[in-house]
């Protein structure tokens, strides 16, 4: 993981130059509001795979003396499905409209109804037929 993590830190370097060059030139709020979040997401990213790639044993991708075999075997633990995103997305889009409406009232019953179900999401495998 080492090497996708230093391709996004690349990335959001270079971000982070192009990002006022452009405001410096064009003076335009909307793309630089864009780059700039791109240089966030970027940074999310990068920020995510250098804490994994510290935590985790090298790859055989990440080795010099990696072999092809060396990946073979079971990858790790993935769901079979879930509803909890579905329900994440539909209090997530409640409390997006209720901003752009700026009704509050909706906004807080969003973020509730957020908080619950992004905990379901989170506690899902602790319970029920999939808990390990």
């Amino acid at each position: 993981m080492k090497n996708e993590a230093w391709l996004f830190v690349i990335c959001t370097v270079f971000l982070v130059l192009v990002t006022p060059a452009y405001w410096l030139i064009t003076y335009d709020w909307t793309g630089t509001s864009a780059l700039t979040m791109t240089t966030l997401l970027t940074l999310m990213v990068s920020l995510y795979l250098g804490v994994h790639a510290a935590r985790m044993d090298p790859r055989p991708e990440d080795r010099k003396d990696g072999e092809i075999a060396d990946g073979a075997g079971e990858l790790g633990f993935f769901p079979p499905y879930s509803w909890w995103p579905l329900w994440c997305a539909l209090a997530l889009s409640t409390v997006v409209f209720a901003t752009a409406m700026s009704a509050w009232w909706l906004f807080i019953i969003g973020g509730v109804i957020g908080m619950v179900t992004l905990s379901g999401w989170i506690f899902e495998y602790y319970r029920g037929e999939h808990a390990h």
